[in-house]
């Protein structure tokens, strides 16, 4: 019994990755509660070790467009695209495209963003959302789901940025409505305003909404483009804003939307 989870275990693992899948797994399925202090010191010795292992992108080697794709659209000069790890990049902020819980996702292993970056943070980041979200429903009832669109910040933990935004992208289910636009544009422009508010100088954004939340990719791309570049354009407290993006095919819609 793990918190109010059980898992079985059919063998011990014999390889090193068997055992970082272990671990993660029991990261992944284990109930917000108190850590005790020589779990936590081991995890963060393990974090610390596996992220460096894992590499490091540091935001301000990234070129904007305007160096690398020779872009002459709105505030070029402070957005960026980068293919890769999102819990690589050392940089303010990194946005989470999380669920209404907030508290991550407890599916062992899954490939998902959320799942990455409280693996790569540690357990402290789920208790941290946990405090939170116990907060808002002593105020708003014990039902209390954290809304569409409005963004909480935590701090990383483990992974290289400082600050992590989540976030909670329109799940489309029955095709595309131009609520569901509106509720991605605010996802960025409230991510951004918070940025704002917290002294955050550079974010980068994953996709919001696009995957498990099907929200299709070209037009999530196009909102998010416009949106930012609109904002930055009235603002002139982001240093750079960076549209972090894992698959080949978000990559070059966003180098055709960015050129």
């Amino acid at each position: 019994m793990i918190g109010d989870s059980q898992v079985a275990f059919s063998g011990v693992p014999n390889t090193v990755e068997g055992e970082r899948m272990l671990l993660r797994s029991y990261m992944n399925v284990r109930s917000p509660s108190p850590i005790p202090s020589d779990i936590l010191e081991l995890q963060d010795r393990y974090l610390k070790d596996r992220n460096s292992e894992r590499g490091v992108s540091h935001a301000d080697r990234i070129a904007t467009v305007d160096e690398s794709l020779g872009s002459s659209i709105l505030s070029a000069d402070r957005i960026a695209l980068w293919q890769g790890d999102i819990t690589t990049l050392d940089c303010d902020a990194i946005v989470n495209a999380a669920n209404s819980r907030m508290l991550g996702c407890f599916q062992p292993c899954h490939v998902c963003i959320d799942n990455c970056i409280h693996t790569y943070a540690g357990m402290q980041m789920r208790m941290e959302c946990h405090r939170k979200m116990s907060e808002l429903r002593s105020l708003y009832g014990g039902d209390y789901e954290q809304p569409t669109s409005v963004p909480m910040i935590t701090d990383a933990y483990n992974l290289p940025c400082r600050k992590v935004i989540h976030v909670v992208g329109p799940i489309v289910e029955y095709g595309l409505t131009e609520e569901h636009e509106q509720l991605l544009a605010q996802c960025y422009t409230n991510v951004l305003d918070l940025c704002r508010s917290s002294g955050i100088k550079s974010v980068a954004f994953c996709c919001i909404s696009t995957g498990v939340f099907r929200f299709p990719n070209g037009r999530a791309a196009e909102i998010a483009v416009d949106t930012v570049s609109e904002w930055l354009r009235g603002d002139d407290s982001m240093e750079k804003v960076i549209f972090d993006v894992f698959m080949d095919k978000d990559r070059e819609i966003y180098e055709r939307l960015l050129s």
